[in-house]
């Protein structure tokens, strides 16, 4: 007897878990995947492509061609390139014969206003950095040493069950006093239930994960909107007629009114303009999928937690509406699994328990571990 009571201790104290290290808040992931793939490429895709448009323009020098008249020295054809990239303005008439003007300047303020959309597209990304990420920390911090420590005292129970066993002389009685322990809820654990119950009350970082989600909805479409506006109105007009007759050379004879130019970049600024419309137009639906999380809980996580004493936050069904900081909360528990201990082994129980013949004989992991301690046999049945 000796032997088998050593082997269950041993196995009680493998079953314990490990202290947890101080690494733990510093790997905690404060950002969902799918968020994160965002960040990395609303942000980064028009940084990249603008990087590539200023490489090119600092490798090809002129961004436009003008076709000076024949007359025209080197210096005065250097001149008209320049002061017709300075204006950006085409000079044309309409049907009536009746002369207009054009503003093409949206072409040389396009890879700055492409910069613009970074920074907005970063804005999200920062109001839940310094909003919401510091309490969110402290949440999962406080949640998951709870239900690590949670598990870890319903395998100490048992030890101290098993050495109670032990030393009793009366079996049944043992047993008696362990099924009037669980009627009267001795096992609970009132402070992590209790705390993700009022989680259930608190809609702090749903609000601001939601208005995140906005944000970004509206910086995307607003995006989309401003490239539509730039191909219907400028993005197919690569040639335009210049007029440098001003100022000094207004009253110039040998200078034509009108001088036509070609942009060299054109082609380049569409394929940015497309590339970045394109992709943004296929992350609206990821971004509505990222708040529509929001709209159902992810009950596989506690209902493995429901292996634990009086831990019946689903069976007591104290889930009500979606919309609150504890559905944030588990999809951020789900993100950080790796740091749950406790999880791995809570989910091998529980599937142990849907193999077993025998459910009833476990329904917790107290029973579970019992089972395997060697004290089914004086155990009564549920």
């Amino acid at each position: 007897m000796s032997l088998s009571h050593t082997a269950a201790e041993y196995m009680l104290s493998d079953a314990l878990l490990p202290d947890p290290s101080s690494s733990r808040a510093k790997g905690l992931r404060l950002e969902l995947p799918s968020d994160r793939l965002l960040k990395f490429v609303t942000v980064g895709l028009p940084l990249f492509l603008v990087s590539l448009a200023f490489a090119r323009e600092f490798s090809a020098g002129s961004q436009i061609s003008c076709f000076s008249p024949t007359n025209f020295t080197g210096k005065q054809s250097a001149y008209t390139d320049t002061a017709c990239w300075d204006s950006l303005m085409h000079h044309g008439f309409d049907a009536e014969g009746r002369a207009i003007t054009k503003s093409l300047w949206a072409l040389k303020v396009f890879p700055y206003s492409l910069l613009v959309v970074a920074v907005l597209m970063y804005l999200p990304y920062l109001l839940w950095r310094y909003a919401a990420a510091p309490a969110l920390h402290c949440d999962l911090l406080f949640i998951i040493d709870e239900l690590d420590k949670s598990y870890n005292r319903s395998v100490r129970l048992v030890q101290h069950m098993k050495k109670i066993q032990q030393a009793s002389a009366e079996p049944e009685q043992f047993w008696e006093e362990y099924e009037r322990a669980r009627r009267e809820r001795y096992f609970e654990f009132p402070l992590l239930e209790r705390y993700l119950t009022c989680k259930q009350h608190a809609h702090a970082l749903v609000f601001i994960y939601i208005l995140r989600n906005l944000l970004l909805l509206l910086f995307l479409a607003a995006t989309c909107l401003y490239l539509v506006f730039l191909h219907l109105n400028i993005f197919f007009q690569d040639e335009f007629s210049c007029s440098i007759k001003t100022g000094l050379l207004q009253e110039e004879p040998h200078i034509p009114p009108l001088i036509p130019c070609k942009l060299v970049f054109f082609s380049v600024f569409q394929i940015i303009s497309l590339s970045v419309g394109s992709v943004y137009v296929l992350l609206i639906p990821v971004v509505i999928y990222n708040a529509l999380q929001l709209c159902q809980w992810d009950k596989g996580l506690l209902s493995v937690y429901e292996m634990l004493p009086a831990f019946d936050l689903l069976s007591r069904r104290m889930l009500t509406c979606p919309l609150n900081d504890l559905n944030i909360i588990l999809l951020f528990l789900r993100a950080n699994i790796s740091e749950l201990t406790s999880f791995s082994r809570l989910n091998a129980v529980s599937a142990l328990r849907e193999a077993t013949a025998n459910k009833e004989d476990i329904d917790t992991v107290i029973d579970f571990m019992t089972l395997l301690a060697g004290l089914e046999t004086t155990k009564p049945k549920h």
